[in-house]
């Protein structure tokens, strides 16, 4: 399984971009997508149109991951790990989803997620 960051989400609707391309192989090689409701969030917070939220809702096939308590603890460890960088919140939150369902992150930011690497977050 592989965890859509929200630039994934977002780029995935441009046509000829490296992540759109992307997207379109692992579904072609049956691979399962999904996202973390966090990413989830900032991707419908826009700017994006009705017509781009019912395709990616497709794309993941109802796999948008809920945030709860296991989650939220998973995110605490992880951030604490970090150093605590206020920077990284919402990016422990993210990791922790991919981590919590044994995901592979996909994401542009790898320099945000690399501090989660040797704490058990894997990146395509």
């Amino acid at each position: 399984m592989i965890l859509l960051d929200t630039n994934y989400l977002i780029r995935a609707l441009v046509d000829q971009t490296d992540e759109a391309a992307q997207v379109s192989e692992w579904l072609d090689e049956g691979e399962e997508l999904c996202t973390s409701a966090i990413s989830w969030y900032e991707f419908v917070t826009g700017p994006v149109d009705t017509d781009g939220v019912e395709l990616i809702r497709t794309v993941l096939q109802g796999r948008i991951l809920p945030f709860v308590q296991d989650t939220a603890a998973e995110a605490a460890r992880l951030f604490n790990a970090a150093g605590r960088m206020r920077r990284l919140r919402v990016d422990a939150m993210i990791a922790a989803s991919a981590i919590m369902v044994n995901a592979f992150l996909a994401t542009e930011n790898t320099a945000d997620f690399a501090a989660f690497i040797g704490e058990g977050l894997r990146m395509v």
